[in-house]
């Protein structure tokens, strides 16, 4: 199951992300996590240290051999360059599994603190002014149409802060999406707004209320996020330790029980292969009308396979047409 941390900025999403991420490893979960965030903080917040460099390339860096080993054979994608971020899979891609051994996993992957990451890689000086940083994104936006996860794994999504996760059709790459609300207006605000969005598209997404020092704080969440607030955390003597550079020792009892709480919402859902190809294909003939197909100059609609179907059973199909290949 693939989940995203979503918020305004400064409401710990990239905190909660990197709990969540760790609390799932210590559980044995087979999982992937990914620093979406043009901050790039998610690596020390896993427990890498602040004068440490992530070793690992980031995504954003080979995004070109990325695409080159992700089309495959597939006849409707010429070249790299014709492949674009929102490029559909179709018969002939090569399709990923957790962790598999691939050109993208191999390359990408560092454990942190037990915990495998990937980044997309920070917002450098050659691109200001010519450049957004959605642009980054589509590293994580190809790995994550190509993903077949099965049961009982995790993809976890440090996204960008706010509403500007609407940007790309990455939002809807996701099973679940968290978003992260304090209990002030303003956090409240970017709710709204992204709550919005999610329903226009039929998002899952559910509410962790964050930094909660009692109950006004709680009752305020409450009162404006009703039945969409799944559980919160409270202010963090542990979070706080750990930002300081301090040994933080245990996690609170009440903040342990509500990453239990994430995990369970997460693996209540059903996942829907059937509804992941739609909206891969919807978004994909958007940004094609939009800028791709002027951009290189073909019409990308004829890269959408009306015969591929997403899921393990695509990769099945894919693993007997290489053993007859072979």
């Amino acid at each position: 199951m693939r989940v995203a941390f979503v918020g305004k900025g400064g409401s710990g999403k990239t905190t909660l992300s990197a709990l969540f991420a760790r609390h799932l490893a210590g559980s044995g979960a087979p999982l992937v996590a990914i620093d979406g965030d043009i901050n790039q903080h998610l690596a020390h917040a896993l427990g890498l240290d602040e004068d440490a460099v992530f070793g690992a390339p980031p995504l954003s860096a080979r995004t070109g051999e990325i695409k080159d080993h992700l089309r495959g054979t597939n006849p409707r994608i010429a070249s790299r360059e014709a492949m674009v971020k929102t490029t559909p899979p179709g018969r002939g891609s090569r399709l990923l599994t957790l962790l598999g051994d691939d050109d993208v996993h191999r390359h990408h992957v560092q454990h942190v603190d037990g915990v495998p990451l990937m980044v997309t890689g920070a917002f450098g000086e050659s691109d200001l002014g010519v450049a957004c940083y959605h642009s980054k994104l589509g590293a994580v936006e190809l790995y994550l149409n190509h993903l077949v996860d099965g049961p009982g794994e995790y993809v976890v999504v440090d996204m960008t802060a706010g509403a500007d996760a609407f940007a790309s059709g990455l939002f809807t790459r996701f099973d679940l999406t968290f978003l992260v609300v304090e209990p002030t207006r303003k956090s409240v605000s970017v709710y709204r707004q992204y709550q919005e969005h999610a329903a226009e598209f039929g998002i899952p997404i559910a509410v962790v209320g964050n930094k909660v020092t009692g109950e006004d704080d709680l009752l305020f969440l409450k009162e404006h996020i009703g039945d969409d607030l799944l559980a919160h955390c409270v202010l963090s003597d542990f979070v706080r330790a750990q930002e300081q550079g301090r040994e933080p020792g245990e996690l609170e009892g009440h903040n342990l029980r509500t990453l239990e709480r994430l995990k369970a919402a997460v693996d209540g859902r059903t996942k829907d292969w059937a509804a992941f190809q739609r909206h891969a294909v919807e978004f994909h003939l958007r940004n094609a009308a939009a800028w791709a197909n002027a951009a290189t100059g073909q019409d990308l609609g004829a890269q959408v396979d009306p015969e591929f179907r997403h899921g393990p059973q695509s990769l099945a199909a894919a693993a007997d047409t290489a053993a007859v290949s072979f």
